[in-house]
């Protein structure tokens, strides 16, 4: 369960804007200036960061509340970290950081949003409340997103509306199945929420392989081992080296039934 709560004020690393813009400090010397921000103030630099890298304010703004939420929920590998790549997706020609993302009435009970290659598909959301209200069931899809992010947060939002919700996507090759040693299927995430009448809604967020890749990502980046079950080397060998379970393959959470639900979420 996401916990309702979290840190009031996020760690933040003073150079982060120049290793977003300059993928050279990304692997290079440790960072070791700490300032911290509040979450609002993270908030704004987010936005603001993200405005002077050739985003939109709309694709600024949705993707400062994914990071806002991580942050807030301690989910770091979703978190600040996450600006260095949309900034270089952006700088490679990957992603489209002016997406006008298009929300389609594509049926009684489905809604279709056209992300344009960009980060956001909030305008999906209002149109899939109501249809949902209305059938009492209903389904968004999503096309030509460049990256969804944490999918807790739009779950969430519709728990806290009254509603049940279900979030599944697909990534790259990146997690082997149960008894393989190369990458073969993506961490493929699910969450899911629902609404509580007393408390918070109850919220869950998990790739389905044993760790999320972001949080190998964190530990290359702090130069710190991780648990010899998360992953495996490019010979496939289990590893505790973070750089070689990334040049290898991740492995799934529960052996051949966590394989199964990657399949399944596929």
């Amino acid at each position: 369960m996401k916990r309702p709560g979290g840190a009031k004020h996020a760690p933040f690393q003073s150079r982060l804007a120049d290793s977003a813009t300059n993928p050279s400090h990304r692997n290079g010397a440790q960072m070791t200036e700490e300032i911290r921000l509040s979450l609002v103030e993270l908030r704004r630099f987010t936005v603001n960061l993200l405005v002077n890298n050739q985003f939109s304010s709309e694709q600024a703004a949705a993707i400062a509340a994914v990071v806002y939420a991580a942050q807030r929920d301690e989910c770091h590998s979703h978190g600040l970290y996450r600006l260095f790549g949309y900034v270089q997706s952006v700088a490679m020609g990957c992603a489209n950081p002016v997406a006008d993302p298009r929300a389609i009435d594509h049926a009684a009970g489905i809604v279709r949003v056209d992300a344009s290659f960009g980060f956001s598909v909030a305008r999906g959301m209002p149109l899939l409340t109501e249809k949902a209200r209305t059938a009492g069931l209903a389904a968004l899809m999503i096309n030509n997103c460049f990256n969804l992010s944490a999918l807790w947060t739009e779950v969430e939002a519709l728990s806290e509306t009254g509603l049940a919700g279900i979030s599944m996507t697909v990534s790259q090759s990146a997690v082997a199945p149960a008894g393989g040693n190369k990458p073969l299927f993506g961490t493929n995430p699910i969450a899911f929420a629902w609404p509580r009448p007393d408390g918070p809604p109850y919220v869950f967020d998990f790739a389905t392989s044993v760790a999320a890749r972001g949080e190998i990502e964190l530990h290359q980046r702090g130069d710190k081992p991780i648990p010899a079950e998360w992953a495996v080397d490019s010979q496939g060998n289990p590893t505790t080296n973070a750089a070689a379970a990334l040049a290898g393959a991740m492995l799934t959470f529960g052996g051949y039934k966590g394989s199964a639900c990657r399949q399944w979420s596929s």
